[in-house]
This record gives C-alpha cells, sequence and structure tokens, in this order.
C-alpha cells in the first residue's frame, strides 16, 4: 500500500514538473507562430500553449510512470539503511546527539556571523564551523552522558530538597503512648543519638490520662510515670516535644489516629507496640521500634569468648545455673546451679536467637586450665 502511494506522489511530482518546464516554453513558441493560426486564443488560452502544457504533462507523467518505481525501492533501501545505522543507538544518546548537535549548530551560526565581510573565504567559513563545532558539541553530549545524568540527577534532588514541606520539620517524629510509659525514650533522648523535635498528640495525652486514672494499681502507675516523664523531658529540655492539638473525631482508636497523622504529614512514628508496628509499615509509615533499637545495641558475643557473671537462679535442667547481662539477656550455664549467688567466669559455648530475644548458652570456666 505505502509502495502505490510513493509511485503514485513520484508519477504526480513529475507531471506538474513536466507542466512547469513547458511553461517556459510558451512564450518562445508563441513568438515563433506569431501571425498565424496557432496563437488564436481560446478562453483566453492560445492553442500553442495549451498544446504546449497537455504534451509536458503527458510526458512528465510518461516519464513518471517509468522513474517512479525506481525511486520508490531506492527510498525504502535508503530507509532500511537508516534504520540499520540507528538500530545500535539507544534513545537516550540519540536524544543526546541530537541535543549536543544543534547546541553545536547555534554556537556555530554566532561565531559565523563575524567572518560574513570577510573576502573570497567569508561564505565558507560558516559551513566549515557548522560541521566541526556540530559534530564536536554532539559527540561530547553522547561521551559525557554520564555526568551529564548526574548533573541532573543532583538539580532534581536539590529541587525535591527546597521543595519539602515544613511539616516534616515541625512535626518531627510522634511519639506512641506505649514508647512513652516504657520511660527509655528519655534515656536515648539524653545520650543525643534521638534528633528532635518531638511530638505528642493531643490523644495520645488522652490516653495517658485515662491509664493514670484507672483502678488497676498497675495501670495507674504505668500512667503516672508516662506523664512524669513527659513533665522531666520538658522541664529539663533533654529535647523539643511540643503538643499536637490535631484530632480525628471519626476514628475512634489512638493507633489508627496515630497512623493517619503520620500519613499527612510524612513523619516517622517512635514505638514499642508490635501490633501498630505492622499495621503503620503496611500502610506506608516509617516506624522507629524501641525494642529494635535495643536489640541492636546489646553486646555481640561469639562462642570461645569468656566472660564474668552472677548466678542468679536455678535452670530447667538440671544442674543448670542462669544468669543475665546488665541489658536483660538471660545467659543459661552448664553445671552452673552448685556457684548459685556466685560470681563465676564462664565461656560461651553457643548463642540462640529466638523471637523473645537472643540466649546464651554457656559452661563453667575449667579453674585448672
Amino acid at each position: 500500500m505505502i509502495g502505490k502511494v510513493l509511485r503514485a506522489i513520484f508519477t504526480l511530482l513529475f507531471t506538474v514538473l513536466g507542466v512547469v518546464l513547458a511553461g517556459q516554453l510558451i512564450p518562445t513558441l508563441e513568438s515563433v507562430a506569431q501571425d498565424t493560426f496557432w496563437v488564436h486564443s481560446f478562453l483566453g488560452i492560445t492553442i500553442v500553449s495549451l498544446l504546449i502544457t497537455v504534451g509536458g504533462a503527458l510526458l512528465g507523467l510518461g516519464i513518471g510512470l517509468l522513474v517512479a518505481p525506481f525511486l520508490q525501492r531506492r527510498l525504502f533501501s535508503f530507509a532500511s539503511w537508516g534504520e540499520n545505522m540507528l538500530a545500535g543507538i539507544s534513545f537516550s544518546d540519540l536524544l543526546l546527539g541530537v541535543a549536543g548537535l544543534l547546541i553545536g549548530l547555534l554556537i556555530a551560526g554566532l561565531l559565523g556571523v563575524a567572518f560574513t565581510n570577510v573576502p573570497l573565504i567569508g561564505p565558507y567559513v560558516g559551513i566549515v564551523l557548522s560541521i566541526v563545532i556540530g559534530y564536536t558539541c554532539m559527540h561530547l553530549a553522547v561521551s559525557q552522558k554520564q555526568q551529564l545524568a548526574a548533573i541532573y540527577n543532583n538539580l532534581r534532588a536539590a529541587g525535591k530538597e527546597k521543595e519539602r514541606p515544613e511539616e516534616e520539620s515541625t512535626y518531627g517524629k510522634l511519639l506512641d503512648t506505649s514508647v512513652i510509659i516504657d520511660g527509655r525514650i528519655a534515656d536515648i533522648a539524653r545520650t543525643g543519638f534521638l534528633e528532635g523535635p518531638l511530638a505528642v498528640p493531643v490523644f495520645v495525652l488522652e490516653e495517658l490520662q485515662h491509664i493514670a486514672d484507672s483502678a488497676d494499681v498497675l495501670k495507674r502507675n504505668r500512667g503516672r510515670r508516662g506523664l512524669d516523664i513527659l513533665n522531666e523531658m520538658q522541664k529539663k529540655k533533654i529535647i523539643a516535644i511540643h503538643i499536637v492539638t490535631e484530632d480525628f473525631d471519626e476514628l475512634t482508636e489512638v493507633d489508627s489516629k496515630l497512623i493517619k497523622l503520620a500519613q499527612r504529614h510524612r513523619v516517622p512514628v517512635v514505638t514499642n507496640d508490635y501490633n501498630l508496628n505492622k499495621v503503620a509499615e503496611l500502610q506506608g509509615v516509617t516506624v522507629l521500634n524501641m525494642n529494635d533499637l535495643a536489640n541492636a545495641v546489646k553486646p555481640v558475643v561469639i562462642p570461645g569468648e569468656m566472660m564474668y557473671v552472677q548466678v542468679i537462679k536455678a535452670g530447667k535442667e538440671e544442674g543448670q545455673g542462669v544468669a543475665y547481662l546488665d541489658d536483660g539477656t538471660m545467659i543459661v550455664i552448664d553445671h552452673g546451679y552448685p556457684h548459685l549467688g556466685e560470681e563465676i567466669g564462664v565461656i560461651v559455648t553457643s548463642v540462640l536467637q529466638t523471637s523473645a530475644g537472643k540466649m546464651i548458652f554457656a559452661r563453667v570456666e575449667d579453674s585448672g586450665a
């Protein structure tokens, strides 16, 4: 189908060309045939001009019908050659090459203006500059694409940094009820490893107040402890803390409100609640889990390492003793029960990582050895 269309276009072009060329001969032939029958006009057109025009159109049509198949094949061959040339070039390289070529032609055009009035070589300097500078800029654009991509990424990152909303720095990190009651947040903030500010939503404070007013003694003590920790952090200015008054009346659960607030302002949640941790992660909220931090900073022990511990109680198996590290990691000591209440040297035999934490197995150091 495309071949037929191209042949028709080429035939039409040769027909028009024949008419145009015949039109150039009309004045000459009319002057030769002056005062003859051939110069009589018919509807404003002389007979000689009509015959020459029709003859030129027929001649162009005939040449077009003969030449059109050859031109069509040559055009297809050229298109196939162009496809093969571009097949090994990626789209990004092609864009960079075109952009570099345009920049080079622009530079060459500006420089060529300065040589337009130079005798003899002036008109040709612009052509030479366009070829040389155009090719150079095209080659540089393609060969330096990695550096150009790095510059583009840096500019894009800088733009995103400027567009970052101010709510992130204003709200800081949201504190959950559980992490306030836990109390370790104050110790971590005191060391300087936790960056502020910290935000306490008003609905978290209300939950703390309900816990502190509970009839259950244990819950009441935990609630009061959480409020005392917040007061201490504010009074001693351990870290910047502010109260967020934004609330969601359509939600009843504190955890749901906390997740929605974190999503709205794109801030992380600090907690040690396992269920809240999982639900928040599923909804795309960043979670800072205090238990994960505690596990990460526990001392690393390897089999064969010796340590001194105090045997606290008997183990589940006969003859076993149990000791604890300062971070609460349990050590099961084989044949440690006879040393109950004593501080002895033990050698680590194995380390077991469980869902509840780390457990260390050891044996009593051989004093003879």
